[in-house]
């Protein structure tokens, strides 16, 4: 089939490497001047695939599609150094599954019990969270002081993003995939991509823009979907550098005012950054996030102290009115949004059906 996609972000990069894969024909089309232009939500991302802690805010479904995503991504990960041959540095995406943990300070009991106890309540036992104790936490993270509760989320994992971001664009260019950077779409129907330069007619469409399935003002009384309800939710993130630190899985801080999350990736960096902050602005990150979120991660990794801050980065995710994501297929078009902060947690499992969805439409047609 010949296939259109409108969007080169995670879930673009993702369908276009699975469906070239499959023997499809695919066409990009991103407004991106190239593959490492930064403006989808995927990049700025910590990478942390956390089903059980992400029930705070999700549902059943986001939760089942975490835990299918945990399987898919390390074989999506082998399938892609298989096609980038494994000496392509290309190939290269950091990926652990070590679990996680929840840690908090004394005075903040109460915030930290409600959240536990909701992931309790949500989800299975075997994924429950599980108590640990000082000595124990202690053990599994030396470099953590400070807090007065912990716990740990079993079976939780991490991708390193950019490698990811990076990776998958060369493998489907690898498997035959055409980009059009530079493009952007305007407005998507069934087996049609109206783009600036014109409409491009495909036997199947995608429509994964994110927040740039907007439509513009002279398109607001169109019928597009779910799209006109999509907001941006901001996220910000720090890389650190600290290459005497050692930090063995992600944390969050249990923090009255703040979900901030630490995360470790290759190389003695550090990922610091707060989960959503209801904004639609693009900023660079401001001087009271800086303080705010720097000094929550210093409280409980007090070797921080000495790290440099190489890197700083804000982004929207796309987020619809339930924040829950939103998958809708009719013959010729598939419209996936509203990832908020669970793209890398549920996106794999979210292509899976997106292509499942397309091949039941495609045997309908033939049987009809």
């Amino acid at each position: 089939m010949k296939i259109g996609i409108a969007g080169a972000g995670l879930l673009g990069r993702l369908l276009a490497f699975e469906l070239t894969r499959a023997g499809h024909h695919v066409n990009v089309y991103d407004p991106a001047p190239d593959a490492l232009g930064r403006g989808a939500a995927g990049w700025t991302a910590a990478g942390m695939l956390s089903p059980v802690a992400e029930l705070e805010g999700a549902d059943a479904a986001v939760f089942a599609m975490g835990l299918r995503s945990l399987v898919r991504w390390p074989q999506l990960i082998a399938e892609v150094r298989q096609a980038l041959g494994q000496a392509s540095h290309e190939s290269a995406v950091e990926f652990h599954q070590r679990g996680s943990l929840l840690v908090a300070h004394r005075g903040d009991e109460g915030a930290a019990r409600r959240v536990v106890d909701l992931l309790k309540h949500k989800a299975p036992i075997e994924f429950a969270p599980q108590a640990l104790a000082m000595p124990e936490l202690r053990e599994l993270e030396p470099a953590i002081h400070g807090c007065a509760h912990a716990w740990m989320l079993p079976g939780e994992g991490q991708i390193h993003t950019v490698q990811a971001m990076m990776a998958l664009h060369q493998a489907a260019t690898q498997h035959g995939t055409h980009w059009h950077w530079g493009e952007s779409v305007q407005r998507v129907s069934a087996g049609v991509l109206h783009t600036a330069k014109g409409e491009r007619g495909f036997d199947w469409v995608f429509d994964v823009r994110g927040t740039g399935a907007r439509p513009s003002a002279a398109l607001q009384n169109e019928d597009n979907g779910f799209t006109p309800q999509v907001r941006g939710v901001r996220g910000e993130i720090f890389w650190l550098d600290a290459p005497d630190l050692v930090l063995h899985r992600p944390v969050r801080l249990l923090h009255p005012r703040h979900r901030v999350y630490i995360v470790p990736r290759q190389g003695g960096h550090i990922v610091v950054g707060a989960s959503e902050i209801e904004s639609e602005d693009r900023s660079p990150v401001s001087l009271r996030t800086t303080l705010e979120l720097l000094s929550a991660a210093h409280s409980i990794l007090p070797e921080l102290a000495e790290a440099r801050i190489i890197h700083s980065e804000s982004n929207l995710r796309p987020a619809l009115p339930d924040n829950l994501p939103r998958l809708e297929t009719s013959s010729g078009i598939t419209r996936i949004n509203g990832l908020f902060r669970h793209g890398w947690l549920i996106a794999p499992a979210l292509v899976e059906q997106a292509m499942a969805e397309m091949q039941q439409f495609e045997k309908m047609k033939e049987i009809a």
